[in-house]
């Protein structure tokens, strides 16, 4: 185990949760109570399902996934997880293995596996388990209900990701391809050969591991949430520490498999404006899958945040609430109530994304006040990029144009080098400085570049006396990099190759392509023009970009191919989150990438960066306009020159019929064409 493990330990505040362990210990006997193994054989579905229970009764998946919380979290996704329970319809829903079986069939079925599973369990059988089909479908509920009948055997962490982290953290391998209850019989056993932790509660393990390892770490969700239109249900969330939002009469939202299936019910529902109902459902599945960590910016209109917080426990339906029953526990913090300088186009809606980067600048600026812990203004992407550089040292971002790939590269070097990156400099100014730094280099392939341009040949110079020219050897852009980073062993160099797919790659490499993989770095050879000797220091990272809808990957040489890694940049509509009269942005993109991938392919839809403005979606008619006509319409055009009936599946009635051509339409009449053409409705205010 590591110094960090022994460090953590040692650090470890167990006072500080014995409240939170107390309560736990009160909750479990709870469960056992009302639900003892040994009535387990004859538990009649209407205690065990959701969906069937009276209100007056307590079922057993009610109680384990919103009940006792404590005990571990199980919130999030459908009710799926319970392997069966009724609809709203008033249909059961069955676990794979159990379709085909009748009701009263599949019940007998479960229960009898859960009862084999507590059995197996006593006998300390625990290879049983894994003979048990149908309780693969639950994984999450089977492993939290062995956790809550024998801690003493199981941990209470259910999140099969989850616990492959915590296994890697102690010093473990984590074992493929097991499932949740075998993982978290491993880490039990890790836990079990470390002399202190081996005597601790389970509780306060489960606490330790997620305070100092946890593994949602940068990728916890940023959204803002209105609560309400003009803020109208602030108060109540300020004092019971919650975010709610409306659409009520679609009921508990667990009863949801997908957004497809949410979606459905909405169009039966909100009929005036289905063309939206596609975009509301996904933000009410995201709502409902919040875990804790989670992070929540409560807004008043397009300016005002009214606070921050961070999600304590997962979603629940309160149908006690006379408006508004849809909540997820949130811990505000007002002290970072603030009046923004300019108005966020976005925050029309109840739900929108917030960029890690506006969030920074968000909790950047509070006012004297306890302190809240701040998200790394690293994006969920670059810290992917990362990984993947860890592993392998050179990679290739590609993507559809306008997806962002080159601004994706550069924000990746200003990660590598955030040490060098002076606080509050300009994302601009910071980059400049680490190319002046000779750390970073950018250049730009194109069809004349060559290896005397990358690595070196002999080059026109001026003489000394100025009457003439000579030939004279130089170094090229990598070579050049690679001497600096021989120098400076102890820091990561970086080039940035844009448009890496538009030169000969073979011709521009040359001999480097073998010297370029992990186990050949430091491996000298002799250059051919000079005859020196030559490495590749493992301190060297290569980043390309590439324009899918130019050339795909599968046309690059397969010796270069063989030796990056391929990260794909794909269009996001949650970075256009925001409307232009009624016109939604994402919708749009949404609807337009739709039809240019059944009409042409992947490769050639439209980047999100294509309807921004200073990193902020495109928000007056004006911007619209001149996104469209001059950004997006000539790529299509490009796309389907030659071939108007293309562009006319692509573009529909923005086409004019006659002459095959894009029509052309007023600033102010745009946004109402654009919505009747892909997002066939105009826009709703908060619910």
């Amino acid at each position: 185990m590591t110094t960090d493990l022994r460090t953590a330990i040692a650090t470890f505040d167990r006072s500080a949760v014995a409240a939170q362990v107390a309560e736990a210990a009160d909750l479990r006997k709870q469960v056992v109570d009302l639900f003892p193994l040994d009535e387990w054989p004859t538990l009649p579905l209407e205690r065990y399902a959701l969906g069937l229970g009276a209100s007056d009764t307590v079922t057993y998946c009610h109680l384990m996934e919103f009940g006792t919380r404590r005990l571990g979290s199980i919130s999030g996704g459908s009710a799926g997880k319970h392997m069966l329970y009724r609809h709203r319809s008033g249909e059961w829903k069955l676990a794979p293995a159990l379709l085909g079986s009748s009701v009263e069939q599949a019940w007998e079925r479960l229960r009898g596996q859960f009862v084999t599973a507590f059995e197996a369990v006593e006998q300390g059988a625990f290879d049983k388990l894994d003979d048990l089909e149908i309780l693969r479908s639950g994984q999450a509920l089977v492993t939290k209900s062995l956790a809550t009948y024998f801690p003493e055997h199981f941990l209470p962490i259910f999140s099969s990701p989850h616990l492959r982290a915590f296994i890697t953290a102690l010093g473990g391998t984590p074992e493929k391809d097991v499932a949740a209850w075998q993982a978290n019989r491993q880490l039990r056993e890790l836990v079990a050969s470390d002399a202190e932790l081996a005597t601790w509660d389970a509780q306060e393990i489960m606490r330790f591991l997620y305070a100092n390892f946890d593994p949602r770490g940068r990728d916890h969700a940023i959204w803002k949430i209105a609560p309400g239109a003009e803020a109208r249900h602030w108060q109540e969330c300020l004092a019971g520490g919650f975010i709610c939002v409306g659409w009520d009469q679609i009921g508990d939202l667990t009863q949801f498999a997908s957004d497809a299936e949410l979606k459905e019910l909405m169009d039966e529902i909100y009929t005036e404006r289905p063309g939206q109902n596609a975009d509301k459902a996904s933000k009410l599945i995201a709502f409902r899958d919040l875990q804790p960590g989670d992070r929540i910016v409560a807004n008043h209109g397009m300016r005002k945040v009214l606070a921050i917080g961070t999600v304590t426990d997962g979603y629940r339906f309160d149908d006690t609430r006379p408006k508004s029953k849809h909540l997820v526990s949130v811990e505000w913090n007002t002290d970072y109530a603030q009046e923004l300088p300019e108005p966020k186009g976005a925050w029309r809606k109840t739900f929108a994304k917030v960029p890690r980067t506006l969030f920074a600048t968000l909790t950047a600026a509070r006012r004297a006040g306890p302190e809240i812990q701040t998200e790394s203004a690293l994006p969920e992407e670059v810290t992917r990029a990362l990984a993947v550089l860890e592993h392998k040292p050179q990679l290739i971002l590609h993507g559809p144009p306008g997806t962002g790939k080159t601004r994706l590269a550069l924000d990746i070097a200003l990660a590598m080098h955030a040490d060098s990156v002076a606080e509050g400099s300009s994302r601009n100014a910071a980059v400049a400085r680490l190319i002046d730094s000779g750390r970073v280099r950018l250049v730009t392939f194109h069809p004349s570049y060559g290896y005397e341009d990358f690595v070196e040949g002999f080059k026109p110079a001026q003489d000394t006396d100025g009457q003439g020219l000579r030939l004279e050897l130089a170094d090229g852009v990598f070579h050049t990099l690679c001497t600096a980073a021989a120098a400076d062993s102890k820091s990561t160099f970086l080039l940035i190759i844009d448009e890496i797919n538009r030169g000969d790659l073979p011709r521009i490499f040359g001999e480097l392509v073998t010297l370029l993989e992990s186990d050949k770095r430091g491996l000298p050879l002799t250059l051919p023009i000079s005859a020196r000797r030559f490495a590749v220091p493992p301190n060297i990272r290569i980043i390309g970009t590439m324009n899918t809808a130019d050339r795909s990957v599968s046309h690059l040489d397969a010796a270069i191919r063989r030796r990056f890694a391929f990260l794909s940049v794909d269009p996001d509509p949650d970075a256009v989150s925001g409307e232009v009269g009624p016109l939604e942005l994402s919708s749009l993109l949404e609807s337009m990438n739709e039809r240019i991938d059944r009409v042409l392919d992947s490769d050639h839809r439209i980047g999100h960066a294509y309807l921004l403005r200073d990193d902020e979606p495109v928000a007056t008619e004006d911007e619209l306009w001149s996104a469209f006509y001059h950004d997006i319409v000539p790529l299509l055009v490009d796309y389907c020159v030659g071939r108007a009936d293309l562009l006319q599946q692509i573009l529909g009635a923005l086409v004019d019929h006659k002459t095959g051509r894009p029509a052309h339409f007023a600033a102010a009449d745009l946004p109402a064409a654009l919505a009747a053409e892909f997002t066939a409705g105009a826009r709703d205010g908060d619910e």
